[in-house]
């Protein structure tokens, strides 16, 4: 489904004050899924003395391969993905949400596609179900970022809160550009050439952080929080974009939110950019900064959108730098 279908879908047009089922400026196949084949599900981890759980909102499928990178040679770009393997005529990108188990915080990263969920997304509460927990035990949530993909199920189709007992962390350089944005904010990005979109798209995000803010407490990104969080600015996908270091004991994890959306593409190429960049010289800025250092510290991250479910570490290469997942032998 490409972005002149769903500006022309009836779910789009009822939805006015919303957004259509697509994350930021990405294309979404309404591909079906097939019969009793579900997206959703979880993989428990320790890390140090917290639980976690990495949640599956399901996968979107980006069928606009030749605007993934606004800055990419198009042929180059096809020819990774034929060389690994991947097909050419789109690409894939899991949505794994993290839940963090403290001694009495039940913490919620970010929240999935929600009121925008087309038929292979918006599986978060199947997964946080079957992991064992209900929308009113989480007490917070931390929010990346404001794109669609990350803060549609803060809400329901009827403007409810889902998780009406959390508190909502966001950074206010994200909340205070969403809330002002306009079309001649994305001069710099991929975005800029899809004006009917960007158009539906900021009152929708507005529609949202009107929602929540009485419920947003914004990043101290001077002090952690709760004693095992730490917040880092990552800007240039977004204004406030921030990431999530997770520390228990000796045990470390990065959350790295959408500083990359591909495996094999933005790690050897981070200057080819990602189209739903808002400003594409600083996050790719961003980009080379952070993955350079997770390089160097051998850091182990989580991402938003690698492969499932989206662990493993940055290494450098003779020529730049790669991705490397970490390994799992059982299902669970």
């Amino acid at each position: 489904m490409n972005r002149r279908t769903l500006l022309k879908s009836g779910c789009f047009v009822a939805a006015a004050s919303l957004i259509p089922p697509t994350i930021l400026g990405k294309t979404l196949a309404k591909k079906e899924i097939s019969a009793g084949r579900q997206p959703a599900g979880f993989r428990k981890l320790k890390l140090g003395e917290l639980d976690l759980f990495v949640l599956s909102d399901g996968y979107i499928r980006d069928t606009n391969v030749a605007d993934y990178s606004p800055r990419a040679d198009v042929a180059r770009l096809k020819s990774i993905l034929k060389n690994n393997f991947r097909p050419v005529e789109y690409i894939d990108m899991a949505m794994n949400i993290l839940l963090v188990k403290t001694n009495d915080k039940l913490i919620l990263f970010d929240s999935g596609m929600g009121i925008f969920a087309d038929a292979n997304t918006g599986k978060i509460l199947k997964s946080l179900a079957e992991a064992g927990f209900s929308p009113s035990e989480i007490t917070d949530i931390f929010i990346s970022h404001a794109h669609p993909d990350h803060i549609g199920g803060l809400i329901g189709k009827n403007g409810t809160l889902i998780y009406p007992n959390a508190k909502h962390h966001l950074s206010k350089t994200e909340f205070d550009f969403w809330m002002r944005a306009t079309e001649k904010d994305f001069q710099n990005s991929g975005l800029i050439k899809q004006l009917d979109f960007l158009k539906t798209l900021l009152p929708a995000i507005r529609n949202i952080l009107t929602k929540i803010q009485s419920k947003i407490s914004y990043y101290d990104y001077q002090k952690p929080l709760y004693g095992n969080f730490s917040f880092i600015s990552a800007p240039g996908h977004t204004p406030g974009m921030t990431l999530v270091k997770i520390t228990s004991g000796n045990d470390e994890l990065l959350v790295v939110a959408d500083l990359v959306h591909n495996d094999l593409i933005l790690f050897p190429h981070p200057e080819w950019g990602f189209s739903g960049d808002t400003d594409l010289d600083i996050a790719i800025a961003s980009r080379k900064k952070i993955l350079n250092q997770l390089a160097e510290t051998k850091t182990r991250i989580i991402g938003y959108h690698l492969p499932w479910p989206g662990l493993g570490y940055v290494k450098k290469t003779g020529d730049g730098l790669a991705w490397v997942q970490e390994v799992f032998y059982t299902p669970t």
